[in-house]
């Protein structure tokens, strides 16, 4: 009875609409003496690279016997147009900080010399 099912791979969009990707049937035979027993098999599914943020959404995966439905808790994917950009300035603000110092190092060091004449 659950040799024989279904794998559907789909996300829903931002306006709630089921969208599928892919899916497929699957018959897996049962090895003697493994009868009436519980087995777990693994099934991948890898995403297309995405076109644009409209692919933004939550991926999930539902398997389908006769009558049971199982469905995946879902992956949430965010689709940004530019692609990851690094927002740290750790250099920038090093040099930035670094010249500040020499410069007002350079200013009370003449300061001094020109107190002292």
């Amino acid at each position: 009875k659950y040799t024989t099912f279904s794998i559907f791979y789909y996300w829903i969009n931002s306006r709630g609409q089921n969208v599928s990707i892919y899916s497929r049937s699957e018959n897996v035979d049962i090895p003697s003496g493994k009868e009436n027993h519980t087995a777990t098999i693994s099934y991948d599914h890898r995403v297309m690279p995405l076109h644009d943020t409209s692919s933004t959404g939550t991926y999930y995966c539902t398997v389908k016997w006769n009558s049971i439905q199982k469905m995946g808790k879902g992956v949430f994917v965010l689709a940004r147009g530019t692609g990851y950009v690094d927002t740290c300035h750790g250099w920038e603000i090093l040099i930035t900080f670094t010249v500040l110092l020499a410069a007002l190092s350079m200013t009370a060091t003449a300061l001094l010399l020109w107190k002292r004449k």
